[in-house]
C-alpha cells in the first residue's frame, strides 16, 4: 500500500529572510546531490539499452514518470510546474545517455524551436533548418533522430506544405505538441512611426491581418521562411519589423512594440513530432490517441461517401478531413484523415481494415497520443 504524501508544514514566520535562504542554499544542494545521483543511474541505462538495442527516448516512459510525479504532489507546486521541472530533468539525464538530434525550422526563435523544447526539453541537440522541406529531409536522411513540423493553425488551417510533404515522406509522426501561440511586432526601436515592412511567416502575417491593417495599413506585408527569420532581418534594418516569439525578442535583442496581435486570441498551432519507424515504432495506445492516414480513391461517384461507412459501422469518430491535389492534371485528390483512436483497438483495427480496401492510395502517417 501507497503511504499519504506527507502534507506541508505551515510556514515558520519567526524565520529570518538570511535564515529561510539558508535553508534553501542547505535544499538545493540536497537536490543536486540526489540529481547527481539519478544522472549516473541512467547513464547505466544507456548502457543496458545501448546492450539491448532499444530506443533512448520513450515519450511514453516520459509520460508515465510526469503522471506519477504528478499524482504524488502533495505540496504547493502547481502539476503544470512539476511536469516542465520533470521534463527538464529527464531530458538532461538523457542527454548523458545519448543526445537526441532534434530537426527544427529556424533559426533560433521559432515556435517550432519552442515546441520541440517543450517535448524533447531543453538538453535535446536543435538542429536549425531553413524549411520544413529540409526537417523532413534531416529526419529522414538520419542527420537527424527526430523532427518538429507544424501542422495545424486554430486560425488559418492546416499547413499544406506539411501534409503534402508527408505523403511520400518515409518519417511517420510519434508525438504532437499543441503551442499557444502569441505574435509580438518586434523592432530595433521601441516605437510603430516609420515602420515601412513587417516580415514574417505568410501564416503569421494571415493570423494578425486586422491589427496590421489598423495600425500599419501602409506597411508592406513580406513573406519569409519564418517568424525568427523575419525578426533577424529586422535587427539589421531600423524600418523593417518581424512578428515573433518572446524567444525571438530575446535572442536578436529587439524591442516588443507591440504585445500579442493576433486576431485570435486562443491562437494555437499544432507541431507534430516525426522519426524514421526504425528512430521509435508507433507508440503503443494511451488513454486519447489520434491516428492520421492520407488515402486517396478511385475517382467515381459516391467514392468519397463509401470512405465514411468503415468509420461509422465501426463507431470511429473522425476529427479531421481535409484534401489535396495530387497535381496528376486528372483532378484528382489525396484525402488527410485524422480519427479518434489507436490502431490497437479493436473497433479501430475493423474500420482501417475495411477502409484501406476502398482505397487506390493508403498509408498511416502515424498513432500517437494527443495534447489536452
Amino acid at each position: 500500500m501507497t503511504a499519504p504524501a506527507p502534507q506541508p508544514s505551515a510556514p515558520d514566520t519567526s524565520s529570518s529572510l538570511a535564515d529561510l535562504r539558508v535553508q534553501i542554499d542547505s535544499l538545493d544542494q540536497q537536490l543536486l546531490d540526489l540529481l547527481n545521483r539519478r544522472a549516473h543511474v541512467a547513464e547505466q541505462v544507456g548502457e543496458v539499452k545501448k546492450r539491448e538495442g532499444t530506443p533512448f527516448f520513450r515519450p511514453d516512459r516520459v509520460a508515465q514518470v510526469i503522471e506519477k510525479m504528478q499524482q504524488s504532489n502533495g505540496g504547493p507546486l502547481k502539476d503544470l510546474h512539476v511536469a516542465a521541472i520533470w521534463r527538464e530533468i529527464m531530458s538532461a539525464c538523457l542527454a548523458l545517455e545519448s543526445p537526441q538530434r532534434v530537426a527544427v525550422l529556424g533559426p533560433e526563435g521559432t515556435f517550432c524551436e519552442q515546441a520541440a523544447v517543450e517535448y524533447f526539453g531543453g538538453a535535446a541537440d536543435l538542429i536549425y533548418c531553413a524549411s520544413f522541406d529540409e526537417v523532413f529531409h534531416a529526419t529522414a536522411a538520419g542527420s537527424a533522430q527526430y523532427g518538429v513540423v507544424g501542422v495545424e493553425n486554430s486560425t488559418e488551417g492546416v499547413v499544406t506544405r506539411s501534409l503534402d510533404l508527408f505523403l511520400h515522406s518515409p518519417t511517420h509522426v510519434v508525438g504532437e505538441v499543441s503551442l499557444l501561440v502569441r505574435h509580438h511586432l518586434l523592432r530595433t526601436s521601441n516605437e510603430l512611426e516609420g515602420i515601412e515592412a513587417v516580415l514574417a511567416h505568410p501564416q503569421a502575417l494571415a493570423q494578425c491581418q486586422t491589427w496590421l491593417s489598423k495600425h500599419l495599413p501602409h506597411a508592406e506585408r513580406r513573406a519569409v521562411s519564418s517568424n525568427a527569420e523575419g525578426a533577424r532581418l529586422a535587427a539589421g534594418n531600423p524600418a523593417w519589423a518581424g512578428l515573433a516569439s518572446e524567444r525571438a525578442a530575446t535572442r536578436f535583442g529587439l524591442h516588443i512594440v507591440a504585445h500579442a496581435i493576433q486576431d485570435d486570441s486562443y491562437n494555437r498551432t499544432r507541431f507534430a513530432v516525426i522519426c524514421l519507424p526504425q528512430t521509435l515504432a508507433m507508440p503503443p495506445s494511451s488513454a486519447k490517441d489520434c491516428t492520421s492516414l492520407v488515402v486517396s480513391v478511385p475517382n467515381r461517384p459516391g467514392a468519397v461517401h463509401d470512405l465514411l461507412v468503415p468509420l461509422k459501422n465501426n463507431n470511429v469518430s473522425m476529427t479531421r478531413f481535409e484534401s489535396r491535389p495530387a497535381r496528376t492534371g486528372q483532378w484528382e485528390y489525396y484525402f488527410y484523415i485524422d480519427l479518434d483512436g489507436h490502431p490497437s483497438q479493436p473497433n479501430v483495427a475493423a474500420a482501417l481494415t475495411e477502409l484501406r480496401k476502398l482505397c487506390a492510395f493508403y498509408k498511416v502517417i502515424g498513432a500517437y497520443p494527443v495534447t489536452a
